[in-house]
């Protein structure tokens, strides 16, 4: 498991510095919101254009995405149930959703797939289904539940997703890979460089976050946190490898990458969406590090029982 040992203590250095730089106040008092703002309109955008331009779009239809999508819509179906039920309102109950089922398949599923799964290819449909699908789909929900959408006319409605510039970087990715066009390195390179950025900009924004605030799974958020913690850790992972080993009949290599896949913690590009649209901040926080604590000795077992 030295991998996912590697993954998680570059993952937390990144955070650490931007905690200290919180402390220290090196960025100024609106360095967070920068970072954010950098993250989501330039960067993120810039690193999800030249992923998927170069994505093999053949894995959409591969019986692991099909484990995935199952997965991932069970997960988030329960907590949205459970978010109408207890009113939570539509924003909040949309970042739970998100923090219940959206891994972290790039930062931290690329090095684990490589060092305990051996092949970085297994994260790709999970990355292919989570930017074409489940990220237009949820910021088109929170694009409609912020203030002044009461204004917006028809047009504005029907046309929110092809507006907001995380699903533009990801759609324009995929055109460029259906096209079979390669694009000359002057048009690509300052893509890449811009999109190296990201995970960087998200990780230092996170931890400049955790400066001050309260010890999580604690206050208002207490229940949707909790909650959306043991759906991406326990209930996800589970009904994955019962989809895999059941509806599909996978192989056991096939169903131990599909569960270590299922069971990585909530990707922390969630925090730079809640925080863009000023929703249930504490929540994806929260959720993203308790996750993140709570896939270590999920991981562990699953490689212990399956591997």
């Amino acid at each position: 498991m030295g991998g996912v040992i590697t993954g998680f203590a570059i993952i937390a250095a990144v955070i650490a510095t931007g905690y200290l730089l919180g402390r220290t106040g090196s960025l100024g008092a609106n360095g967070r919101e920068v970072l954010t703002r950098l993250a989501f309109s330039v960067a993120t955008p810039a690193l999800l254009f030249t992923t998927l331009a170069e994505a093999d779009l053949t894995l959409v239809f591969s019986p692991s995405l099909l484990v995935t999508a199952i997965g991932t819509f069970a997960s988030c179906g329960i907590f949205v149930a459970v978010g109408a039920l207890r009113r939570w309102g539509v924003g909040r109950t949309t970042i739970g959703a998100l923090c219940s089922s959206y891994v972290n398949a790039g930062n931290l599923g690329i090095p684990i797939a490589v060092y305990v799964l051996g092949d970085a290819s297994l994260v790709a449909p999970v990355l292919l289904f989570q930017q074409l699908i489940l990220t237009p789909v949820a910021l088109t929900v929170l694009d409609l539940g912020t203030a002044g959408t009461e204004r917006r006319t028809p047009w504005q409605r029907l046309t929110t997703p092809f507006r907001n510039p995380v699903v533009i970087g990801s759609l324009t990715g995929v055109a460029v890979a259906a096209s079979g066009w390669t694009p000359p390195g002057a048009l690509f390179e300052p893509a890449v460089l811009i999109g190296n950025m990201a995970v960087p900009a998200v990780l230092l924004a996170f931890g400049i976050s955790l400066r001050g605030s309260a010890l999580p799974g604690r206050g208002a958020e207490r229940g949707p946190v909790l909650l959306s913690v043991a759906l991406k850790s326990v209930v996800q992972p589970a009904i994955a490898w019962a989809v895999a080993a059941w509806l599909f009949r996978l192989d056991a290599t096939d169903q131990l990458n599909v569960v270590v896949v299922a069971a990585l913690p909530a990707a922390q590009n969630l925090f730079t969406y809640a925080a863009r649209y000023d929703v249930a901040v504490r929540l994806a926080r929260e959720s993203i590090l308790l996750s993140t604590l709570a896939a270590v000795p999920a991981l562990t077992l699953i490689a212990a029982l399956l591997g």
